[in-house]
Order: C-alpha cells, then structure tokens, then sequence
C-alpha cells in the first residue's frame, strides 16, 4: 500500500468518526464518494465521480451522486469550487476556516490555502459597509509551479 492510500484511508476513518460524533450517518456510498475525491489531485465534475462510482455501483444515477454531494458539503468534508462546478476534498474539516483556493487553469490543479490576513481584512471591509460575512471562499485562477 502506497503511503497515499494509507492516508486517504486514515481520512475517511477520520471523516466517519467526525460523521459520528454529529449523529450522521457515514455510509459505504458516502465513504466512496469522498474516497473518489481523496484520490484526485484536482477539482472533479459530479459526472466524472458519478462515472468512477459506476466502477462499483452500477446502479447509480445523478441523483445518487448529488445526494451524497449535498451530504459531504453540509458536514464540509468537501469544497465545491463555484467557478468550476466541481468539488474537493477537504482535509480539515473538523474545524470551521476561510477558504481560498488556488486553480490552476493548465493542469486543473487545486491548492486549498487558508490566509487568517485575507478573512480579517474581508470581515474589517464589509463592516464598515454594515455587512456580515458569514461565510468566505474564494477562488484565484493562475498557474501553478508545475506547468509555469
């Protein structure tokens, strides 16, 4: 076993207990969703994760996946990315943080940041304008090291 899976494993151990402890069901379609997006490196389609759950569930449709999607996105074990209409796991979902992710739009790459700075800033901004930010993610579009 590659040290890749074993952590992809020790993740969805993680993410059924924190399922758990918040009396919610992790089922065995849930844990291979979220399985599904451990092992990309990139933001995935909910067709392209509908196609690899066929690999072992062939009875699932689109309301399968998007049923199980809208599950991991309440509990925030997974991102969507708006800009794409695709989604990420989340490796710390256990505690509640400002989101900003890097895309790169060569290789379809996705890096999960987290920039208190960025959230204090936003937060001082939409204040003086009389706006609560209640929930943050933002998205920037580049290039990453890899395909520069």
């Amino acid at each position: 076993m590659t040290n890749q899976h074993d952590g992809a494993e020790a993740q969805v151990y993680k993410a059924r207990q924190f399922c758990e402890d918040k009396g919610a069901r992790f089922t065995l379609l849930r844990e291979k969703v979220y399985a599904l997006l451990l092992g990309h490196e990139g933001a995935v389609g909910a067709y392209e994760l509908l196609d690899a759950l066929k690999l072992t569930e062939s009875n699932a449709k689109p309301a399968t996946i998007y049923r199980t999607l809208d599950f991991l996105l309440e509990f925030g074990l997974i991102h969507k990315i708006e800009s794409t209409n695709a989604f990420v796991a989340c490796h710390h979902f256990d505690c509640h943080h400002p989101v900003q992710f890097l895309i790169c739009d060569t290789c379809g790459e996705v890096k999960e940041i987290q920039s208190v700075g960025l959230k204090d800033t936003l937060n001082k901004q939409a204040e003086t304008v009389g706006f609560k930010v209640v929930k943050q993610t933002i998205e920037a579009h580049g290039t990453c090291a890899a395909c520069q």
